[in-house]
């Protein structure tokens, strides 16, 4: 019966999404899991310790320079950034050489730490397989969301709106 009455909502226009609800998630074999840890330093010589972010939701975001929609979703990331300092933000940057990923950060004033993952270990242990690629965890350190290169500009906002 229930059914029935989405369908007869669906028919009218009337079921839209609800906003407490993530956006669809990208198929990872993280989703669910523990988010893989990260140490490492980030391009300004920082130090990226996703152990010390626990009890914060956290996006790591993995985006490179020759990647055409990385560069229309990191925009997107950076304002959420700025909106949400409540959110810990992570880039990691799958360039082929520093100096491009310190160029893209600049580019696009990303003020979020960027890690350069020379050598794809992060990539690796992530399994990312297209990119951009985004990992949304909840305060209690699961992937609870995964955007990839099917995701709009939007669903990352989405996404972060359903975990508040």
């Amino acid at each position: 019966m229930r059914l029935i009455g989405c369908a007869a909502l669906i028919a009218l226009g009337c079921a839209a999404q609800s906003s407490s609800e993530p956006p669809a998630s990208a198929p990872s074999v993280l989703a669910g899991k523990a988010l893989p840890g990260i140490k490492r330093p980030t391009l300004d010589g920082a130090h990226v310790d996703t152990e010390e972010l626990r009890g914060r939701i956290v996006v790591v975001k993995f985006f490179a320079d020759y990647c055409g929609p990385c560069k229309k979703t990191l925009p997107a990331a950076e304002a959420l950034h700025r909106e949400r300092p409540e959110v810990a933000f992570v880039g990691v940057s799958e360039d082929e050489d520093r100096g491009r990923a310190e160029a893209l950060a600049r580019r696009y004033a990303i003020s979020f730490p960027v890690i350069y993952d020379q050598g794809q270990v992060l990539s690796g242990r992530f399994r990312v397989t297209e990119m951009p690629a985004t990992f949304v965890t909840g305060k209690d350190g699961t992937v609870r969301w995964v955007g990839g290169a099917e995701q709009g500009e939007d669903a990352l906002r989405r996404a972060l709106d359903a975990m508040h």
